[in-house]
């Protein structure tokens, strides 16, 4: 994600990168082939932003608050 490899160059991307393998890929068993990953991973990022409320956006789900039109309150 970074070019000189260093995770403090893209905090956020990191941080979803991170929280992709503790919830999904590290918790599954082996994927039979790259189709099921492949589905198994869209269908976590249609939940991540549908559905999975963030702390850092006052528990709210990003797909509300990319919708919105106020002031974000951002918690980082």
């Amino acid at each position: 994600m970074t070019e000189d490899y260093k995770p403090t160059d893209n905090a956020i991307a990191e941080r979803v990168n991170g929280i992709l393998k503790t919830e999904v890929i590290y918790r599954e068993r082996r994927f039979k082939n790259i189709q099921e990953a492949s589905e198994r991973i869209a269908s976590f990022i249609g939940f991540y932003n549908e559905k999975r409320p963030h702390a850092s956006i006052g528990m709210k789900v990003p797909s509300k608050v990319h919708t919105e039109n106020s002031k974000q309150l951002r918690m980082w």
